[in-house]
């Protein structure tokens, strides 16, 4: 029977895998893009006037963009949570013993 592999570097802790979560740019790039897609998509189906109509040629610009950036934002989201960035703990590790020798 052949055995687990060895790693080099130590566990840490609980062994659990840290993710970046929210620090993810991707999370904060679906976010914004969400936030703004929302926004257009309420001005789209509120704010809807002949004039606006007009300009856009008979399409309703706001609410068609807002929903493509809404969809955009869910496969970010997705994307986040298919792939998450996993963070080394030996950097976190670092991290912390950098901020204990600045103070």
């Amino acid at each position: 029977m052949s055995t687990s592999s060895t790693s080099s570097a130590p566990q840490s802790g609980s062994g659990k895998k840290h993710t970046a979560g929210a620090y993810d740019v991707r999370f904060v790039i679906g976010a914004l893009i969400g936030f703004f897609g929302i926004v257009l998509v309420v001005m789209g189906l509120v704010n809807n006037s002949g004039a606006d109509l007009a300009k856009a040629g008979g399409v309703n610009a706001n609410l068609w963009t807002g929903i493509a950036m809404v969809v955009v934002a869910v496969v970010f989201a997705v994307w986040t949570w298919l792939r998450p960035v996993v963070v080394d703990p030996s950097t976190i590790d670092d991290a912390d013993d950098l901020s204990r020798a600045n103070h």
